[in-house]
């Protein structure tokens, strides 16, 4: 049965500003403006009303539509290389082109670099259990995985954080702390 393009899924226009809100959110913690961040969470939600069918009666909807979010933000990053890098370099130089560049930006960028170089699963966990703050059964529901898998792959993920942020990392001791102090 094909639905008319006037008529949304069944409880998709009540859950919509819940929704657009967490992805935007979650876009906004990885991206540079808040424009990028409202079209991350636009295509988000644009495949939550296509994939709804699945997940709009689900426990783990809010966590999915913030998990296609991130990797949707993530993805931007890495396709917009000429400003990431640029970011990068004034970051790494201390300053940008304006001026100085603002500590919370530059931490913001590396860290959002570091979410990018690891592997899937690692990603989602991480952005899932401390950037939005889900409780680890919440974050193996969404992703249909143990709650041991998502212990497994928060550790792996935040280990190798760590390793690639090198001495800045020293200061974020608890694994909480590591990712949502400084984003």
């Amino acid at each position: 049965m094909a639905r008319s393009p006037d008529t949304a899924p069944p409880g998709f226009e009540e859950s919509f500003d819940v929704l657009f809100s967490r992805a935007f959110t979650s876009a906004q913690r990885l991206l540079p403006s808040a424009a990028a961040s409202e079209d991350v969470a636009a295509e988000a939600m644009m495949r939550a009303y296509l994939h709804w069918r699945k997940i709009g009666e689900a426990d783990w909807r809010e966590g999915w539509v913030v998990r296609v979010a991130s990797n949707l933000a993530l993805d931007a990053i890495r396709k917009d290389k000429r400003l990431d890098r640029r970011r990068l370099d004034e970051a790494s130089a201390g300053g940008s082109v304006s001026g100085r560049l603002d500590p919370d930006v530059a931490e913001s960028m590396a860290l959002a670099t570091a979410l990018g170089t690891l592997p899937k699963r690692q990603r989602e966990v991480v952005v899932l259990r401390y950037l939005e703050g889900y409780p680890e059964k919440d974050v193996a529901a969404a992703l249909r995985i143990s709650p041991g898998s998502v212990k497994t792959h928060a550790s792996r993920g935040l280990a190798a954080m760590r390793e690639q942020l090198g001495p800045d990392a020293d200061r974020w001791n608890d694994e909480t702390e590591a990712v949502t102090a400084h984003v």
